[in-house]
């Protein structure tokens, strides 16, 4: 349950919105709010600034997407491994005792190489962490082996895996493990059609001793990798919006007011501009960019090109997620797409999760083999020249 009863008094207006209220006064809810404050372990982030770091090699590993295949084999093509889980019954008198699972949502393990150094990044959580920690067992994800974590919006489907995860894995992670979110607008409370869409859990990242990063400009991750930052509307794109969010503390869920822009705390839901979505991105020595867009609100289009615009660098060797392209917007929205994607000539587009797979039709009749479908344990493996 993310929210229960909660007190009245001059937070009335923001919490009438979320269900009844019982007594016991707004100094409650107020002494809450305090000892949240005071128990919130934020540090800055380290700007991305001068040159991009570069790796040598990059590996994403698919660990939670919407679907499973098996008995593809792998391939290797100009500049990419694909390892994908060819797997099945080896036993011919018993069943496969463990499988993937597939799951609405997305989560993605990033390996990286420079010289003799390996980061090892987690971005996003899935919908459920029994989907989570299923694949990532599977797959011999280790969270011992973390240097970061990154979540790119506040949506359950990205983070609906992490308190699980967490609960399972935080003895076994670095101590005071850098956790990147794009602003104080991730914890925002917020509904989709079918009613209450959840909330982060602050409190969880606290007490697995993380360290929550703000990384609303270009941040450093892992030494290897960057975030984006806020996410331009610089393109044609007018992504959907299918939520709305709401400022404020409830229950120990929200998020803080006096860190939000004041037009956005009015005490009622509003649409969601997803302001604080970022990407992770990695440069691959004489290769280009891997783009990991997650999701893609803010238009896939700006967030690639803001991926560009905050590493100086204009060659994408490849754009991996989801890339939110999907009805209601039609085939002229999903032709414009592609024909920006034409201009800024991506080696490869992976799509995943959000994508649409009428976009998926479109994308792969026009630009052919340079689109690749997504799949739970698939690993893209980029190197170097």
């Amino acid at each position: 349950m993310l929210f229960g009863s909660c007190a009245c008094g001059p937070e009335a207006s923001l919490l009438s919105t979320l269900g009844p209220l019982c007594g016991g006064g707004a100094g409650f809810v107020s002494a809450m709010i305090a000892a949240m404050a005071a128990g919130r372990r934020t540090a800055p982030a380290t700007l991305l600034s001068g040159t991009t770091p570069q790796v040598d090699k990059v590996a994403v590993r698919v660990v939670t997407d919407n679907i499973v295949m098996q008995f593809v084999p792998n391939e290797v093509r100009e500049g990419l491994t694909i390892e994908r889980r060819v797997g099945g019954n080896t036993r011919p008198d018993a069943p496969p005792r463990t499988a993937l699972n597939g799951e609405w949502g997305l989560a993605m393990h990033a390996q990286s190489f420079r010289g003799a150094e390996e980061r090892n990044v987690m971005i996003d959580f899935g919908y459920t962490p029994e989907v989570l920690t299923n694949n990532m067992a599977i797959l011999g994800v280790q969270p011992a082996a973390f240097d970061a974590m990154v979540l790119s919006h506040g949506h359950y489907d990205h983070f609906g895996g992490m308190v699980g995860f967490l609960n399972a894995h935080k003895a076994a992670l670095k101590p005071k493990l850098p956790f990147y979110v794009g602003g104080e607008d991730t914890f925002c409370i917020r509904r989709n059609p079918g009613g209450q869409f959840g909330a982060l859990d602050r409190k969880a990242i606290v007490d697995a001793d993380l360290t929550l990063m703000m990384a609303s400009e270009p941040a450093l991750v892992a030494d290897h990798a960057f975030t984006t930052g806020r996410i331009g509307q610089t393109s044609f794109e007018k992504p959907l919006q299918p939520t709305t969010e709401i400022v404020g503390i409830v229950d120990g869920f929200g998020c803080f007011p006096e860190d939000m822009p004041p037009e956005k705390n009015t005490g009622s839901y509003l649409p969601d501009d997803f302001d604080h979505e970022i990407a992770t991105s990695y440069l691959v020595k004489g290769r280009g960019l891997v783009v990991l867009t997650s999701c893609s609100h803010r238009g896939v289009i700006n967030t690639v090109r803001q991926a560009m615009k905050a590493s100086g660098v204009d060659k994408v060797l490849a754009v991996i997620g989801g890339f939110h392209v999907v009805p209601p917007l039609g085939d002229d929205y999903i032709d414009k797409t592609i024909a920006e994607f034409r201009d800024i000539d991506p080696d490869y587009l992976i799509t995943a999760h959000c994508t649409g797979d009428r976009f998926y039709d479109r994308a792969r009749a026009a630009l052919g083999d340079k689109v690749i479908h997504s799949a739970v344990g698939t690993r893209f493996v980029f190197a170097s020249v």
